[in-house]
């Protein structure tokens, strides 16, 4: 992706315009953020990096990232983070950067609402690329996989009107098209609301 850092427009929440996601990645993507005195007296001019975890389809501006309020203090200088955060819509810079999660593996999150008959599995903590562009899962001695579909946000699901039977393999497929399994990591007695720890990472 571009080194270079480009303006754009933030307002203090936590999402990504789609326009956005579409040109330069989208949700599990990763990016450096930063605002300079010249954007606001509170800002540090210290790049920070945050990860995109859903979608924004209000048209602010044609570059627009909804922080969240800790992402948008963390870009102030020291003891000034709430006069930051309480500035609204500011001019930024953004860059796209890899994903980086020191120690950690590729997690799976069951969703709440998941029964025999519908699966949701939140993905998080992809390193590199971050961003996941196809999930398929293969259920106990299926010998197959079947194609998960994209909810929102880093939320995948399968609901095929038939039972489904654990335990459950997934396999992830990034933005380069690289593939990671991580075999039987959900069982078939799991728990909503659950992580389930994988033990692969790009």
């Amino acid at each position: 992706m571009a080194a270079a850092l480009f303006s754009f427009r933030a307002a203090a929440l936590a999402a990504l315009l789609v326009a956005v996601m579409a040109a330069c990645g989208g949700c599990g993507s990763c990016y450096q953020i930063r605002c300079v005195k010249s954007n606001h007296p509170a800002c540090s001019g210290v790049p920070q990096t945050v990860v995109i975890t859903d979608m924004n389809y209000y048209p602010v501006a044609k570059y627009h990232f909804d922080l969240s309020g800790t992402a948008f203090g963390s870009m102030a200088t020291y003891g000034l983070n709430d006069k930051l955060r309480h500035a609204g819509i500011i001019d930024m810079q953004f860059r796209r950067v890899p994903c980086n999660f020191p120690g950690l593996t590729i997690n799976f999150v069951v969703q709440h609402g998941s029964n025999p008959m519908y699966l949701a599995v939140l993905v998080e903590f992809e390193d590199k690329d971050g961003d996941v562009v196809q999930v398929d899962i293969m259920q106990h001695n299926s010998g197959y996989w079947e194609p998960m579909h994209e909810s929102w946000g880093s939320i995948w699901r399968i609901d095929p009107n038939r039972p489904l039977k654990g335990p459950y393999s997934l396999r992830i497929t990034n933005e380069s098209g690289k593939q990671l399994v991580a075999k039987n990591i959900i069982p078939d007695n799991y728990i909503p609301n659950t992580n389930y720890r994988s033990y692969v990472q790009y």
